[in-house]
């Protein structure tokens, strides 16, 4: 058991570490990159969790994972209750929430629309979690941009719902961006589970934009400029839904979630362990990253709305990144081009330097 001294206060405290975290997902993203479409979506996981565990040691926080990832497909992850960082007497203490690669299936194929990504949050002692650990696999989401939320807050009317028909939030977003229907673009993950939503959002006239994985990029999309994407909608992961969560802090858009048994198996599961109640429950995106002090950063492994991927240029490789700040809304693209005859990765299995 890890004993530590009472952490120390340090104001403004996302700026101190922001760019550490920026440097574990590039990391990953450059160890994970090796694997691209070469079949092994475990090994290209694997490989990023080596080297966001190594630069976390490195970084001078006591962090615990809220949110991890792996519990899905058992797949080798960074998981619930794992400790990263330094954890050296009077280190500052994180929830942290992570997905080393945010689209495994699509990195094993060599596709787009996969990134590496993480959040932190820290509060003082004795205010809970920041970031909320939600007990189902998987959650259905509703995802909405800046305008949207602004027009509910100033209005006091919620005209966008989990629990509406999706026609009906199509035309409410519709009328709200002042754009006809057929103009909305509708961003869902491609599986079987969202036949009958493809069919009705198809029958309003709507645009859809079907994404093999990228779940976390998918929810974040609507509150980006240029993204071409107005709405999110469909199931996905629960704990993709709590790292979207952050980003919209830091955006400004939000989303709703519920959580979506599989089966009735797990719903009798979870009305075991307690929470019957949170299965009515919607949450919304400061429900699952709360207070000011949410950072959020993203590396681009192939590319996506939200980031290019990685890019091997002669003797050099180059990352696009995006860094975010739930207390400023600052938004900060990072664009790095590493010298491979001198980068090198910091890995856990290791305990030393690699080079690439």
């Amino acid at each position: 058991m890890v004993v530590r001294l009472k952490a120390k206060v340090i104001p403004d405290l996302e700026r101190v570490i922001e760019l550490d975290l920026v440097r574990a997902t590039e990391a990953a993203a450059l160890h994970a990159s090796q694997w691209m479409g070469k079949g092994d979506k475990n090994a290209a996981d694997q490989a990023a969790c080596d080297a966001i565990r190594g630069m976390f040691d490195l970084i001078p926080c006591c962090g615990e994972v809220v949110i991890g990832e792996g519990q899905k497909d058992e797949a080798p992850g960074i998981f619930l209750g794992e400790q990263l960082g330094s954890w050296e007497p009077v280190s500052v203490p994180l929830d942290i929430a992570v997905d080393p690669v945010d689209g495994t299936t699509n990195i094993s194929k060599g596709l787009p629309n996969v990134i590496s990504v993480l959040a932190v949050g820290h509060t003082p002692e004795g205010h809970g979690r920041v970031l909320k650990n939600l007990p189902s696999f998987y959650s259905e989401k509703l995802a909405y941009g800046p305008r949207v939320r602004n027009h509910i807050v100033k209005t006091g009317i919620e005209v966008v719902k989990l629990e509406t028909p999706i026609e009906e939030n199509i035309l409410a977003v519709s009328q709200v961006l002042n754009v006809p229907p057929h103009e909305l673009t509708v961003t869902m993950l491609d599986r079987p589970r969202h036949e009958e939503l493809v069919k009705r959002v198809r029958k309003v006239g709507a645009r859809l934009r079907m994404i093999g994985d990228g779940d976390v990029a998918g929810a974040i999309a609507p509150s980006l400029p240029d993204s071409g994407t107005d709405l999110y909608a469909g199931v996905g992961g629960s704990p993709e839904a709590v790292l979207a969560a952050a980003a919209l802090r830091c955006l400004g858009g939000d989303l709703q979630v519920k959580l979506w048994p599989r089966d009735d198996a797990e719903k009798k599961k979870l009305i075991k362990a307690g929470f019957e109640k949170e299965l009515n429950q919607v949450y919304h995106a400061e429900d699952l990253a709360s207070g000011d002090g949410v950072v959020f950063c993203a590396t681009g492994i192939s590319d996506s709305p939200l980031l290019p991927g990685v890019r091997f240029v002669g003797h050099t490789v180059v990352t696009h990144s995006i860094l975010m700040r739930a207390k400023t809304r600052t938004v900060r693209y990072i664009k790095a081009v590493h010298d491979l005859t001198t980068k090198t990765i910091r890995l856990r299995s290791t305990r030393a330097e690699q080079a690439l």
